[in-house]
């Protein structure tokens, strides 16, 4: 079942960035070849879930210098077939925030579409081999007035503000995500 909807996300999503049809169908490829790429027992790679978190008010981003990668990045995480990407999404914002409100931004019209699509390469690290993570971005909005508190698999969370975004990383998925974001909230 969450195949079937990673795929109809994927097809919203090949409608709203047409230019990355490429990309898109990398994707499809993966996920009709890999029938167990939702679970990170899948070694060849597995979707992740991500969120493009911004404040109540739109000014900021919220980005985790994660740990392992000792980098500036959106929040997210493995999916493990559970709940889909969209609950995947969800759970990872509240998990490493620390958090509890947050809305998806349903930047088109009909059901939700991601707002980015992304595959990189994770090192090798202690028994687990160099693999891919095939990352689904959502777009959240963080409900005002939350504590935020770091989890375990982070060093720092801090709402960046958007006009400084460049202070805390080059990383080009996460600039594109910047730029998409900025895009579809006008």
């Amino acid at each position: 079942m969450h195949r079937a909807a990673l795929l109809a996300y994927l097809d919203r999503y090949a409608a709203a960035w047409p230019a990355e049809e490429e990309l898109v169908q990398r994707f499809r490829c993966f996920i009709q070849t890999h029938p167990d790429c939702l679970s990170r027992g899948c070694v060849a790679g597995h979707i992740t879930a991500s969120a493009w978190i911004v404040d109540a008010a739109g000014q900021a981003v919220l980005l985790t210098h994660h740990k392992k990668l000792n980098k500036w990045l959106q929040l997210g995480g493995h999916v493990d077939d559970d709940v889909g990407v969209e609950g995947a999404c969800l759970r990872e914002a509240q998990e490493e925030s620390g958090m509890s409100q947050f809305c998806f931004i349903r930047w088109r019209a009909g059901p939700l579409t991601p707002l980015d699509l992304d595959v990189h390469e994770i090192p090798a690290r202690g028994a687990a081999p160099a693999h891919q993570h095939w990352d689904v971005r959502f777009l959240l909005r963080a409900k005002a007035g939350q504590k935020l508190a770091i989890s375990d698999e982070s060093n720092q969370l801090e709402w960046a503000p958007s006009a400084a975004l460049l202070d805390y990383t080059r990383e080009e998925s996460v600039l594109r995500m910047h730029r998409k974001a900025t895009e579809v909230l006008r």
